[in-house]
């Protein structure tokens, strides 16, 4: 985009009607240097954004999720619990699942600003009636960079293919996912991998006792990463408007693998 900063502040959301800075806006910038203000807008974190290489970035999760799915299926104590208990893992875990799985493939993208919607979209779309859900929401910048942070924090751990393993185990079987008709069973299976994990390491990193502890934390951050946001960046130019939940589920009980829908020339 050629435009300068200073037009790109002026019809930001950073300024009102008047292109006076709003209230947050300027309380935000008080302590800027002279200038700093307007070279740090604030709408160039809720730039939605795209990936560059859509076909190469989303043939590459896709490839990651059924090693996901297929790591659910492997293992015989998910399958001994209430088929109610595996749609609620299956739900709350699949994403941290995924995100691990992007990190042990060592799966990198970038992505792009996203094209503004032509006008003649515009115009279709301001004719939809008020209750009808838009067609798709587009990741923000910000959302997107926090994803890499914890992504690259994994990287930094560089764990071993058995501590991938056991992490997983330790992720999938979560007791604390409400509605959990077995928790308990599912609580002693998290401990069962988290104990394996711990004696893992001592073996593999006598000197770096927190080990443990640090690979936890990193953990729960791809817990703080919304379903929503790996759909729409990784999944949606191949789903279109289906159901990822459902998906989930049909490639979990019946699909052998992925849906493999034939490329289109999606807009971002």
């Amino acid at each position: 985009m050629s435009t300068s900063v200073d037009m790109e502040c002026e019809r930001c959301q950073c300024h009102g009607k008047d292109k006076h800075p709003a209230i947050l806006y300027t309380l935000l910038s008080q302590n800027l240097p002279c200038g700093g203000a307007r070279q740090r807008c604030l709408c160039h974190q809720r730039r939605t954004v795209c990936l560059r290489t859509p076909h190469l970035t989303c043939q590459a999760a896709s490839d990651v999720l059924v090693k996901t799915i297929n790591f659910m299926k492997n293992v015989a104590a998910f399958h001994l619990l209430p088929r109610e208990d595996q749609l609620l893992l299956l739900d709350s875990c699949w994403v941290p699942l995924f995100l691990l799985g992007l990190v042990q493939e060592m799966v990198t993208f970038e992505v792009m600003e996203a094209p503004a919607p032509s006008m003649l979209k515009k115009i279709l779309l301001s004719g939809q009636s008020k209750g009808q859900e838009p067609e798709g929401t587009q990741p923000t910048l910000a959302a997107v960079q926090q994803l890499q942070w914890c992504l690259h924090s994994f990287w930094r751990l560089d764990l071993s293919p058995n501590e991938y393993t056991y992490l997983r185990g330790a992720i999938l079987f979560n007791p604390d996912i409400p509605g959990l008709r077995a928790p308990l069973y599912i609580e002693s299976l998290q401990w069962e991998a988290q104990r394996a994990l711990r004696e893992l390491l001592r073996p593999l990193h006598p000197e770096d006792q927190g080990r443990f502890s640090h690979i936890l934390r990193v953990t729960s951050s791809l817990k703080s990463i919304p379903a929503a946001l790996v759909t729409d960046l990784f999944f949606r130019p191949i789903i279109g408007d289906a159901d990822m939940g459902e998906l989930l589920v049909e490639m979990l009980f019946e699909v052998a693998g992925w849906p493999q829908a034939p490329w289109l020339p999606l807009p971002c």
